[in-house]
């Protein structure tokens, strides 16, 4: 099946896989792709002892690094190479070693080269724990094609 053929649904599928495969942060935080749709990603990680901090809770840092991943899977889920152009996060709550924290990020808005996107993380009781604002910029290049994204970076 060739581009032209593929769903919307089955692109954004495709660009997730290649994303993920080459998405060594991602993996070795654990972290697992749960759902993914044209703007939409929802991802999920285990909190382990080595991401808890001296207060018991888990680190903030991989708080957002949770969010932050499922707002790249939403927003290159069109297969346009897109990064961050800023981000802030609010925390609301703590998570405690073991839970599962899920990710789930939605597109509000994609015109020209630049969207927003919402991410809410909620832990396995669906506590909100933290609430995530990221804006996008597309860049030259496809998310499944890397050597041409790396090549139209910044240009």
């Amino acid at each position: 099946m060739n581009d032209t053929q593929l769903t919307p649904q089955q692109l954004a599928e495709a660009c997730a896989d290649a994303m993920f495969s080459r998405d060594h942060a991602s993996q070795g935080l654990g972290m697992r792709i749960t759902r993914v749709a044209p703007g939409f990603a929802e991802l999920t990680m285990t909190v382990r002892q080595d991401m808890v901090q001296g207060h018991g809770h888990c680190h903030g840092g991989f708080l957002f690094a949770l969010a932050d991943s499922a707002f790249a899977f939403a927003c290159n889920s069109y297969d346009e190479a897109t990064v961050a152009a800023g981000c802030s996060i609010d925390y609301l709550g703590p998570g405690q070693l073991g839970d599962e924290i899920t990710a789930t990020a939605e597109e509000r808005s994609r015109r020209g080269r630049t969207g927003i996107y919402d991410i809410t993380l909620r832990n396995q009781h669906g506590d909100t724990i933290a609430l995530f604002r990221g804006r996008s910029y597309r860049i030259r290049g496809s998310v499944r094609r890397l050597e041409e994204t790396a090549a139209g970076d910044n240009q």
